[in-house]
């Protein structure tokens, strides 16, 4: 049942294929991206049609089936598994850390992948089991950059909510002078949104650390959010 309906997957993505969707992919995609050339509302649409014939089935069989999705290395592919991942948000239990750890290291080779299972379902994990925050940090000091990314943008929807600030800091610390633009960008995110709940401090650790905080990551934390830095608008001359 499982191949056929993986089979249909495919199937259905590739008629849905466009080739300038995947022209456009191939630019917005520096590290280089393998896809179908299929529109992301076209994807959802896909994992939803399908998704109803295996709500049913353990959340084990929906894991491995996700898997098998995965080892395509097929953007959309990936996004419909991920999507999938998310929607047994409910029945997450501390060894699929173990899991979502894996998939990162074998399976996230660019910034929407490593974006979409970590904004969604490694920070639904992270929420749910706080106590493995530190393994989270630990993710900080791989050689892997998605590894480092995820580190900080699994944290930019609890961020955004108010929650993890000192976590959130302590992760920014950690990355502060990361060399990968990609890892720049992603706490330099995860520092925006912080800064929606709690300005004052993201004010004070950006003003703290101006002169060593890369310009990519600083225009992420501030620039790109000024209107939640009123505060900043009579010092950037200062950074």
């Amino acid at each position: 049942m499982h191949e056929d309906l993986v089979s249909s997957i495919r199937v259905e993505l590739a008629q849905s294929a466009e080739e300038k969707t995947k022209a456009s992919s191939a630019r917005f995609f520096k590290e280089g991206i393998n896809c179908y050339g299929v529109k992301a509302a076209t994807v959802i649409k896909i994992a939803d049609k399908y998704f109803r014939q295996i709500k049913d089935e353990s959340k084990q069989e929906v894991f491995s089936l996700c898997e098998h999705l995965l080892a395509s290395d097929l953007f959309e592919e990936s996004s419909v598994a991920f999507d999938w991942v998310y929607r047994f948000r409910k029945y997450y239990e501390p060894s699929d850390f173990e899991i979502f750890e894996e998939w990162i290291g074998k399976y996230v080779n660019n910034w929407a992948k490593c974006d979409t299972l970590c904004n969604h379902s490694v920070a639904t994990f992270i929420e749910t089991y706080p106590d493995y925050m530190h393994r989270l940090k630990e993710w900080t000091a791989s050689d892997n950059r998605w590894f480092r990314r995820a580190a900080a943008v699994t944290l930019v929807l609890p961020a955004r909510n108010g929650k993890f600030l000192e976590d959130v800091l302590e992760i920014a610390d950690r990355l502060l002078e990361d060399e990968d633009d990609l890892v720049r960008k992603g706490y330099g995110w995860m520092l925006k949104e912080a800064g929606k709940a709690h300005q004052q401090e993201i004010f004070e650790y950006v003003m703290k650390n101006k002169t060593v905080m890369p310009r990519t990551s600083l225009r992420y934390a501030i620039e790109k959010g000024i209107e939640v830095f009123p505060l900043l608008q009579r010092s950037l001359h200062a950074i």
